[in-house]
């Protein structure tokens, strides 16, 4: 295990932020797992693990949203992946959209999800979404993870 974790240190990944809403109120957590899934139909995929304070309401939750980060964005990174923190307090920009699903306004992209599937395999789940809603503005780097830190492509 501790071979794989140092190999895929070297491996950059984007970091982006899950939100949902559940019977108590907004939940989010940070993510470097993203991709998409498929084409026809258009389908992503984010790996969720089950110890995450956000998974019980993921796992019946039927939409989500996926919100990719800037490079000035580490501390709302750091927010979202810090258990007992204030996620949704006054240092974060954000709204419930229509459906209640939190927006964070300053996510240079943001996908609006119907929960498709969840495929549980060992301790984390691939959720399974399909876009319903797609924001984008360009002009900032994203944030990556690179060799366990926050870097950007710049």
């Amino acid at each position: 295990m501790t071979d794989l974790r140092t190999a895929l240190r070297d491996f950059p990944q984007g970091v982006g932020i899950v939100t949902a809403t559940g019977p108590d109120g907004p939940v989010g957590v940070t993510v470097s797992s993203f991709t998409s899934a498929s084409m026809h139909p258009p389908l992503i995929v984010v790996w969720i693990g089950e110890g995450a304070s956000a998974w019980p309401v993921l796992r019946t939750a039927p939409l989500f949203a996926v919100h990719l980060l800037h490079a000035g964005q580490t501390a709302l990174s750091d927010r979202f992946a810090t258990t007992g923190s204030d996620r949704f307090g006054a240092d974060t920009d954000w709204e419930p959209d229509t459906d209640d699903v939190p927006h964070l306004l300053d996510a240079p992209l943001r996908l609006r999800c119907r929960t498709v599937r969840r495929i549980a395999v060992e301790d984390h789940v691939a959720l399974v979404g399909e876009p319903l809603e797609i924001q984008h503005n360009t002009g900032n780097p994203p944030l990556v993870r690179f060799q366990g830190r926050h870097t950007s492509v710049a």
